[in-house]
C-alpha cells in the first residue's frame, strides 16, 4: 500500500537499523539510499521491508544522473522500478546533477551549467524516468563548488524544470547555504524565488569548512546558519516533510532525535527555542 510522507524523519542508517525494524524510533518517516537496495533479496532488503512496515518510506537515489547528455541507463531504471513496486514508497527522489557519461561513472554528484541546453537534457531525462516509473519524482538542489557561465540562476533553472516536467523538488537547506556561501549569492533571494508549490520534502544537514570553500559532508550536526535558513524557509513556504541527513560520524539515535526536535520547534513556533519568533 502506497504511503504518504508527512512530519519529521531521519535517514535509516545501519547503526540504528534495530530501532526502525522494531518500530521504536519516534519518527514520522524514514529515508534510504535507493542504490543500497537495488537487489533481488538478502538481508538489506529484508531489513528495509520490516522497517517499511512501521514507517512511511522515502527512496533517495544518487545514480539516476538526469544531467547526462547520453541519456539514462535502461538497466538502472528497470531495477529502480522493481524496487519501487516492491516497497511502495511515499516519495522517490534523486539529484539535479550528473554522475556518469558513457562508460565513466564519477560516483559523485557533479554540477551542471544552468543553460537552456542543459535544461533540455535534464527535462528529457526526468520525463523518461517519470514515465518509466509511472509516478512523479522529486529532485534535490545541488551543493556546488564551481560556477559555470550561464543564462540562469539555479532557482530559475529549477522553476523551469518543474514547469516543463511536472516534477517536484526536494529542497536541501544545507545545500542552499553551502552554494550561496561558495558562490556569493543571496540564500534568501533563492528562497524567495523557488516554486514552493512543488516542494514536497526538505533536507537538513551539516557541512565542513574546506581550505577555501564549504563542503557538503553530512558528518556533523546541523549548524546555526542552516537552522536560521530553515526558519526563513518555513516562513516563506510553510512546513514540509523534513528530515535530518547524517552519513558520516553517525551519532547515537538520541542525538539525531534531538536535532529533529529543533526542526519540530521551528515548524511550530517559527524559531528555535530561546530565539524570538
Amino acid at each position: 500500500m502506497t504511503q504518504t510522507l508527512a512530519g519529521f524523519g531521519l535517514g535509516m542508517r545501519r547503526p540504528h537499523h534495530a530501532a526502525y525494524v522494531e518500530g521504536s524510533a519516534p519518527v514520522d518517516f524514514i529515508e534510504v539510499i535507493s542504490e543500497n537496495f537495488l537487489v533481488d533479496g538478502g538481508r538489506p532488503l529484508d531489513t528495509l521491508m520490516r522497517a517499511r512496515a512501521n514507517y512511511p518510506l522515502a527512496l533517495h537515489g544518487v545514480s539516476l544522473s538526469v544531467g547526462s547528455a547520453d541519456g539514462l541507463r535502461a538497466d538502472y531504471l528497470d531495477r529502480l522500478k522493481l524496487l519501487v513496486e516492491r516497497v511502495e514508497p511515499a516519495v522517490v527522489s534523486d539529484h539535479l546533477c550528473w554522475t556518469r557519461t558513457g562508460g565513466f561513472n564519477a560516483h559523485d554528484l557533479l554540477p551542471l551549467p544552468m543553460t537552456e541546453e542543459a535544461l533540455g537534457v535534464v527535462c528529457a531525462n526526468i520525463e523518461r524516468a517519470q514515465d518509466h516509473l509511472g509516478r512523479r519524482m522529486l529532485f534535490e538542489n545541488p551543493s556546488s563548488y564551481i560556477a559555470f557561465a550561464g543564462s540562469m540562476t539555479e532557482w530559475e533553472f529549477l522553476s523551469a524544470m518543474v514547469r516543463r516536467t511536472g516534477c517536484g523538488l526536494l529542497l536541501d537547506i544545507n545545500n542552499i547555504f553551502v552554494s550561496a556561501t561558495n558562490h556569493g549569492f543571496d540564500a534568501l533571494a533563492y528562497l524567495d524565488s523557488i516554486p514552493w508549490h512543488a516542494v514536497d520534502q526538505v533536507h537538513l544537514a551539516g557541512h565542513s569548512q574546506g581550505e577555501a570553500l564549504l563542503i557538503d559532508t553530512h558528518d556533523r550536526p546541523v549548524p546555526d546558519s542552516v537552522w536560521s535558513l530553515y526558519c526563513a524557509a518555513v516562513a516563506r513556504g510553510g512546513v514540509r516533510p523534513t528530515m535530518i541527513e547524517r552519513d558520516g560520524d553517525i551519532p547515537p539515535l538520541d542525538d539525531l532525535l534531538g536535532e529533529l526536535a529543533i526542526a519540530r520547534t521551528i515548524a511550530t513556533t517559527g524559531a528555535r527555542v530561546g530565539e524570538a519568533a
